[in-house]
């Protein structure tokens, strides 16, 4: 399964692209990601995330229409595919299989 091993970073891009659906561009999913962690983040780590995301198959993007707010530029907008939602409920169960293994008297410190 190699390369396709979700990151923590990698995970919390692709929860994120797949929470805004239509919307989840470069600028939208940094916003999102520094709101929700309550950390600030690069953007370049960002686009590095969506297109590495991309290229392993658990995204998939397409441009949008250009606008004058955008100078005439098109945005990159990306979305989650079955193989990423796939991935996403493999890292959720994988999270709490662990969770639901660990003694209760340990999580009560």
């Amino acid at each position: 399964m190699k390369g396709t091993y979700l990151g923590e970073f990698e995970e919390l891009v692709l929860l994120t692209v797949a929470m805004l659906e239509d919307e989840g561009y470069g600028i939208s999913v940094k916003q999102e990601v520094e709101q929700r962690t309550k950390r600030t983040i690069n953007l370049s780590a960002i686009h590095s995330t969506l297109y590495r995301l991309e290229k392993k198959g658990f995204l998939n993007s397409r441009l949008g229409e250009a606008t004058k707010v955008r100078g005439g530029k098109r945005k990159r907008i990306f979305y989650i595919t079955p193989f990423g939602v796939k991935g996403l409920k493999a890292a959720k169960s994988l999270r709490e299989d662990i969770w639901n293994s660990i003694p209760t008297y340990v999580l009560q410190k």
